[in-house]
């Protein structure tokens, strides 16, 4: 080493930190690399990003290679520093030299390389993975060695390195990355994505007409008045009952029966006739499973029933498809006709408007996890049922009780905007 000069020591102690940058960036940039990016362009057939797909696939064993290969330049620096500290200034120069020495690697080895491999893991992730898909085979033995002995350690604590599934996201990881999308997915999409992710919490029964709303054909009214109410309807199904909702026939078409109204044969022997047997749905029933079980079954029209077999109400297709892509109009009045503005900035609620849907469309702040109408949360809240002019704060939502009838409330009105003052 006397004979080797200073300038040759130099040189080889600035290579040497370069390649303890080297690990040491390389080594953060495939650790914090974004796994599903990495393997969406490993797909299209990114060189770089194939080889970092590969040798990711144990990270124990690229962990042991760049440790082994760090620590042997950063122990070589070192020796280096102290026969160049010798040469210089003698034994006095050896505690100086390795104090410059640590600052020199902690600054250009460890975190300035480390920093920029965190803000930009493909520059450095790509490159590495070139040098250390060889390096890992030429060192294999030394490496399984190391990793033997490491992963026995882990064993004795229960961790099993070839079963790491460290990767997978759960689904409230999920619905974060798709929050965090940014620019990269629309806003529209996003949140497409989210209400898709959150069919799973709500139930048939949240989104359905409930059974005192359904409009259906009764049997027992005269024919002119059933023709009527077809070419009035909204849905190209109707319910067909016989002196009450609970005597159900069947489901007819509307088309079915039109086409038998314009060959004057609609009677009410033929509406039996053309009756289909209705689909029922058990409450409880997920909004994603249901989804797949329209889809299943070809059916866009459903009834949903309680355990005992009474109909608790309907819902459709399309009001599963609104839970994902919204309301099918841009008013939100307009899309809950039980929730009418006035200019006084109150609105004016129908006792039966759900809560989901308020919730939904006007953004307030109501628990929508307990009763499904605006009625019911008000009767849960003061365990009674209210008589008309009674005021109460509602999850701080002033309200006043306008009309009740037949043991509920059937129009109320709230004041959203006195509430957004209270909380600024």
């Amino acid at each position: 080493m006397n004979d080797i000069p200073l300038a040759t020591l130099f040189g080889m102690l600035f290579l040497l930190i370069l390649l303890s940058a080297f690990f040491s960036g390389s080594e953060t940039a495939l650790m914090t690399i974004n796994r599903y990016r990495l393997r969406h362009m490993k797909n299209t057939g990114h060189p770089g990003a194939t080889s970092a797909h590969n040798i990711l696939k144990r990270p124990d064993r690229l962990i042991g290679l760049i440790l082994l290969g760090n620590n042997f330049v950063n122990i070589l620096a070192s020796s280096l520093a102290t026969i160049i500290a010798i040469r210089i200034g003698g034994e006095g120069a050896i505690a100086a030299a390795a104090g410059i020495l640590t600052l020199v690697i902690l600054i250009f080895s460890e975190v300035t390389p480390k920093t920029l491999a965190a803000l930009h893991p493909e520059r450095l992730a790509f490159p590495a993975a070139f040098v250390y898909t060889p390096l890992l085979r030429i060192f294999y033995p030394l490496i399984w060695v190391v990793n033997w002995i490491a992963n026995g350690l882990l064993r004795l604590f229960g961790v099993a390195a070839e079963s790491s599934n460290g990767q997978n996201l759960s689904q409230d990881e999920l619905r974060t990355v798709v929050a965090e999308a940014g620019a990269m997915v629309p806003k529209r999409h996003q949140k497409m994505l989210l209400s898709v992710l959150d069919l799973q919490k709500a139930a048939v029964e949240d989104i359905m007409i409930p059974r005192n709303e359904v409009d259906g054909i009764d049997l027992q009214d005269s024919i002119e008045e059933i023709i009527n109410q077809l070419e009035t309807g909204f849905y190209t199904r109707i319910v067909v009952f016989d002196d009450g909702i609970d005597n159900l026939v069947g489901v007819i078409h509307i088309r079915s029966a039109m086409i038998a109204m314009s060959q004057g044969e609609f009677t009410k022997d033929k509406i039996r006739e053309m009756a289909e047997e209705p689909y029922y749905i058990p409450e409880g029933t997920p909004l994603n499973r249901q989804l797949l079980n329209f889809q299943r079954k070809k059916k866009g029209f459903g009834l949903v029933v309680d355990e005992y077999g009474d109909l608790l109400g309907l819902v459709t297709l399309a009001d599963v498809l609104e839970e994902i892509v919204g309301e099918f109009t841009t008013d939100p009045s307009d899309s809950i006709p039980d929730a009418q503005p006035q200019d006084d900035g109150s609105f004016l609620v129908a006792g039966n408007a759900g809560v989901r849907e308020l919730v939904k469309a006007f953004k307030w702040e109501l628990p929508d996890d307990g009763p499904r109408t605006i009625n019911g949360l008000i009767i849960e809240y003061m365990e009674t049922i209210p008589q008309p002019g009674t005021s109460l704060l509602l999850h701080g939502y002033p309200i006043e009780i306008l009309q009740t009838q037949d043991n509920a409330v059937r129009m109320l009105r709230i004041w959203p905007e006195l509430r957004k003052h209270e909380k600024t």
